[in-house]
């Protein structure tokens, strides 16, 4: 194959965190080719909003406005959250984040997850150095002293100096590079909904701890709520079984009557919770980037906003090689990013399950230190502008 048919990356998934790569990278004059299965079906506002939604924080924000694609995703149907109030159902004590003690204007957005995608997707396809291979399926790879090869399910095959696997938690491309997992199956699902409630949302994301799980109200465009509510497995069976007027009233006693009764829902959905963490984020001419690296229990909604740091840092490594004449795709160059990403990745995964299980817990004592707790946050001003910071990716 000859140099003319060698791209300088060649990235495996086009989903938030593969696409927000792909622009960012050939926004900055590299020569990208993406792979992914199936396009995302075309976002209208015509249809309904969509069950699956994501927590952009302030950083993502700032990513998606530096690729030119915020403006139309906020115009479309995006719904900024300015507090968020956090409680435990069996203990006192609270946590409240108000974005004007940080001197912002919002905490983040509630966005559609379909909305972006689409967004994204329209933007890859105007974009000049991107060559987009979909439907496409990879069934082989093989890397040589300057290039990873993908064989695609129809015999062709791509080259590039760097392959990205952001192929999501069951990368097989990961498999295919022999990079193995650790993580924990949760025995859990989240039941996701869009509820109609007595009272407004006040543009805040409400958020309960409950014994076994918790419940999450994130505020939409139209006024409903996004319900994200985590459940061991049989309660969640028994819970999609109900019927609508029997899931809003235990919906609202699960939510502590905060936004009064829930007058409505849609139809629901769920999914299984499980933390998944690469051992490495590196092969030869490949990284791990996103869920492939890590998937993490969705407790703070912080999973899409740790895969697009994963761009921010990723972008840098390889940007800063290619300015100073060096192979981009080297380990040495790439170790940056692996170093990096990997330690901020798996101590949030870890925090974030540390939290589900003391939160998760019955035991009485256990829950009069989980009030203690999360009072003594909400007034220790420096710990909380911490944990603000630290979710706004600042």
């Amino acid at each position: 194959m000859s140099a003319r048919n060698l791209h300088d990356l060649a990235i495996v998934g086009a989903g938030m965190v593969g696409a927000a790569l792909a622009l960012a990278l050939a926004r900055e004059g590299f020569d990208v080719a993406v792979i992914e299965p199936r396009a995302p079906k075309p976002w209208s506002a015509q249809d309904e909003v969509d069950l699956r939604v994501v927590a952009l924080a302030p950083s993502s924000v700032d990513l998606f406005t530096r690729l030119d694609v915020w403006k139309e995703i906020v115009t479309a149907r995006a719904s900024a959250y300015r507090r968020m109030r956090v409680w435990d159902a069996l203990a006192p004590g609270a946590l409240e984040f108000d974005a004007t003690d940080e001197g912002r204007a919002s905490l983040g957005y509630i966005v559609e997850n379909r909305l972006i995608q689409s967004m994204l997707w329209d933007a890859l396809q105007r974009e000049s150095r991107i060559t987009l291979h979909c439907p496409a399926i990879v069934a082989a790879t093989d890397v040589a002293a300057d290039r990873r090869t993908l064989t695609l399910d129809d015999g062709s095959i791509i080259a590039a100096k760097l392959v990205v696997a952001a192929d999501g938690a069951e990368s097989v491309l990961r498999e295919m590079v022999g990079i193995g997992t650790q993580g924990r199956d949760y025995s859990q699902r989240a039941i996701v909904a869009h509820a109609t409630t007595e009272r407004a949302h006040e543009s805040t994301a409400w958020q309960r701890f409950l014994p076994g799980g918790t419940i999450a109200f994130l505020p939409l465009a139209d006024g409903r709520s996004s319900i994200v509510w985590s459940v061991p497995d049989a309660e969640s069976q028994r819970l999609l079984a109900l019927d609508d007027a029997a899931f809003c009233a235990e919906l609202g006693a699960a939510s502590d009557f905060r936004l009064g009764r829930i007058t409505a829902t849609t139809p629901r959905a769920s999914f299984p919770l499980r933390m998944k963490l690469a051992e490495r984020y590196l092969a030869p001419r490949l990284a791990l980037i996103g869920d492939a690296a890590h998937a993490v229990h969705p407790l703070a909604g912080q999973g899409v906003n740790l895969g697009l740091r994963d761009v921010d840092e990723l972008c840098a490594a390889l940007i800063e090689a290619r300015d100073t004449k060096r192979d981009f795709a080297a380990a040495s160059v790439l170790r940056r990013y692996e170093r990096r990403r990997r330690s901020d990745n798996v101590l949030s995964a870890h925090a974030f399950d540390a939290i589900q299980r003391v939160f998760g817990s019955e035991a009485m004592p256990l829950a009069a230190l989980r009030g203690i707790g999360l009072a003594a946050v909400d007034k220790i001003a420096p710990l909380k502008r911490g944990f603000a910071r630290h979710a706004a990716g600042r």
